[in-house]
């Protein structure tokens, strides 16, 4: 096993910490009584004080676990409290350990002197559990780090393989031929904007840095061009609609996210329909979490479809998958992707990302 493999396994890197640091501390203590008188029994009180003191740590590791999310004023307090109540423990077992072993059976008259050294024991346990939390938060620091690596990367490939849908030839032959057609009929006004659009969306995407967050509403202004482009395709047969609370289109979201989720809407949902597609797009913040729904009215019950079309929409191809990664490499397990049915007919795509602001 080499060392980053000890790393990785956070497990296993506790337990090795926890043996090697109480192993020292059994030898500095064993060091320190050479100075004074002592009997080589003396070795056995030393070992079971450190093997003590091993036992009643571990038990502190899982209560910091659940503790890890308190608010500071909450935190520090539990921490100090747990500490205290186990270096008082600590203090009786080895007390009555010394007494028992070293002393031949020494009874205090006071049971209060079972608690002597329980300050320098706390000090020890304070120690412990400094080094703790400081281990804990390198780690949480380096997953970072590789978050944001992975996340630049991610984006990255997200970003050629976005533009490589939007600079597909059968994207641009449509929506080219589409503004020559209102051009050919003296739609101009209508040819100007669709150019207009057009040019700002490529402009947009060719532009934004792929690992910049912007606010959900700036993200559905872009989305908009987008469909704008879309509709002169569908005519009649696409409509949009939206409905963000205030407080949702103010968050941070990845850039050009729902683009493929839109576009497999489209591919699946309004271009199998005869009749209009619909597509909507809600957002609303729950507990401190944007939530991001998109939904459509395909032509056949999700859970119903055929096989291998569930399977091509789970995988969403470049769009959905392409999505799932980025959203994994920005948040880690603080995400969700979900895609389930809509009622009649069609699905949701419903995403879930921590509410952030600027």
């Amino acid at each position: 096993m080499n060392w980053r493999q000890l790393f990785d396994d956070r497990n296993r890197f506790f337990w090795v910490l926890q043996i090697i640091g109480w192993v020292g501390y059994a030898l500095i203590q064993y060091i320190g009584s050479l100075t004074q008188e002592m009997r080589e029994i003396y070795v056995l009180i030393v070992a079971l004080g450190a093997y003590a003191g091993f036992l009643l740590t571990i038990p502190l590791r899982y209560i910091y676990r659940r503790i890890w999310n308190y608010r500071p004023w909450w935190l520090f307090p539990t921490v100090i409290f747990a500490s205290f109540v186990v270096a008082a423990l600590w203090a009786v077992i080895d007390n009555a350990t010394n007494w028992e072993i070293y002393q031949f059976g020494y009874r205090p008259m006071n049971p209060l002197m079972y608690f002597n050294h329980t300050v320098a024991k706390l000090y020890i346990i304070l120690s412990w559990s400094g080094l703790y939390f400081v281990i804990k938060y390198y780690q949480m620091l380096q997953d970072e780090k590789q978050k944001a690596l992975t996340a630049v990367s991610m984006a990255h490939q997200s970003q050629l393989k976005m533009l490589r849908y939007q600079l597909n030839p059968h994207f641009l032959f449509n929506t080219l031929n589409a503004i020559s057609t209102l051009i050919l009929v003296e739609e101009n006004k209508s040819a100007n904007r669709m150019m207009s659009r057009l040019s700002d969306f490529l402009r947009f995407s060719l532009d934004n840095e792929p690992i910049k967050r912007i606010t959900l509403d700036r993200e559905l202004e872009v989305m908009m061009l987008y469909l704008d482009i879309e509709k002169v395709r569908f005519e009649e047969r696409l409509r949009v609609t939206t409905q963000i609370s205030e407080d949702a289109g103010k968050a941070l979201v990845p850039s050009m996210f729902l683009q493929p989720i839109i576009e497999n809407s489209i591919k699946y949902a309004v271009a199998k329909l005869e009749e209009q597609g619909v597509i909507s797009i809600d957002a609303w913040v729950e507990q401190e979490t944007l939530v991001v729904t998109v939904s459509d009215n395909g032509p056949v019950p999700f859970v119903a479809a055929d096989p291998q079309l569930v399977k091509e929409k789970k995988s969403g191809g470049v769009g959905l998958s392409n999505t799932k990664e980025r959203l994994k490499a920005l948040y880690g397990k603080q995400y969700s992707f979900n895609l389930s049915a809509n009622d009649p007919t069609g699905c949701i795509v419903e995403i879930r990302i921590p509410w952030q602001v600027v």
